[in-house]
């Protein structure tokens, strides 16, 4: 997947920021500082990122929050690394080995058992997850040993390949929808070869068009400086269609009203369109029949 650069805003008080997120930190703590840095309290960020990842960890800035659930939706890309013939309860290196079993597997085993997990399969989430059961986060009911059954979630991979192994350690490279959870996937790998797994090693390279390649790191964020590394509002939604609205039919939009467009520009299936008026982000229409609505406007 080919990456655009994102053009910085200079002056924008709102947007993105695209933070290559430190190891050992949870994606709240990123917000929390972000919080602090940019003297604003609306932020938030467009999908978790285990403490023990690092990688893209996108944090939408003042009315870019209303943006974040577009962000959230956006394929990803990972990397990461499995240990193979160790289980642990969390199904990562930060918890505890449970089991350990010979590591038996040829190279064209592994690749059998990959081609189980590409396209669209079924996925059980870990314990060890911030899904909620009556309110409660499972990992808090983990944490006191208790297990409870989890619904299976329909996730598709649309790339699982072999970077490396050495010995007892695959290093992977995987294409997904959003929810899909990479820890499961190295365990239910290590169950399906009849040794165990676990991740080792985890790296967001991709949410969408923000890369880890022109992600910053935390660390070099400043009070004076981090304004200049924000993204414009609407570079979140850049898989959206594009249309450029008139006087008339901005005006129309500004009052609430809803409006038919001129559908030769529009492609058929298009349910959501990125609007701008005068070449300014405008706001999100969204298609009810043949009428457009306003979903989300920013004027």
């Amino acid at each position: 997947m080919t990456t655009p650069q994102l053009r910085p805003s200079e002056t924008s008080p709102l947007g993105f920021l695209n933070i290559d997120k430190p190891q050992g930190m949870t994606s709240h703590d990123v917000v929390s500082r972000i919080r602090r840095l940019a003297g604003l309290k609306r932020v938030g960020h467009a999908g978790t990122l285990d403490p023990l990842a690092t990688g893209v960890l996108v944090v939408g800035l003042g009315r870019a929050t209303r943006l974040i659930e577009y962000v959230m939706g956006r394929p990803k890309i990972y990397r990461t690394t499995v240990r193979l013939g160790q289980t642990t309860d969390s199904y990562d290196a930060d918890g505890e080995i449970v089991s350990e079993r010979l590591v038996n597997v040829s190279d064209e085993q592994l690749e059998q058992a990959l081609q189980q997990f590409r396209g669209e399969i079924e996925q059980i989430p870990p314990m060890f997850s911030a899904i909620k059961r009556n309110g409660q986060p499972l990992y808090k009911l983990a944490r006191q040993g208790v297990t409870v059954e989890r619904k299976a979630r329909q996730v598709t991979i649309s790339e699982l390949v072999v970077e490396k192994r050495e010995g007892d350690t695959v290093t992977l490279r995987i294409g997904c929808t959003t929810g899909t959870y990479i820890r499961s996937l190295a365990h239910d790998l290590g169950e399906l070869l009849g040794c165990g797994g676990h991740v080792t090693m985890l790296r967001r390279l991709a949410v969408g068009d923000f890369s880890a390649e022109t992600a910053p790191s935390l660390d070099i964020l400043t009070p004076e400086n981090i304004r200049s590394y924000l993204l414009p509002i609407d570079s979140g939604i850049t898989h959206l269609q594009r249309y450029d609205l008139n006087s008339e039919e901005a005006k129309l939009l500004r009052f609430g009203k809803q409006i038919g467009l001129d559908s030769a520009e529009i492609t058929p299936a298009t349910q959501l369109l990125r609007t701008y008026h005068t070449d300014s982000f405008f706001g999100i229409l969204e298609r009810r029949g043949s009428i457009w609505h306003p979903r989300k406007l920013f004027i």
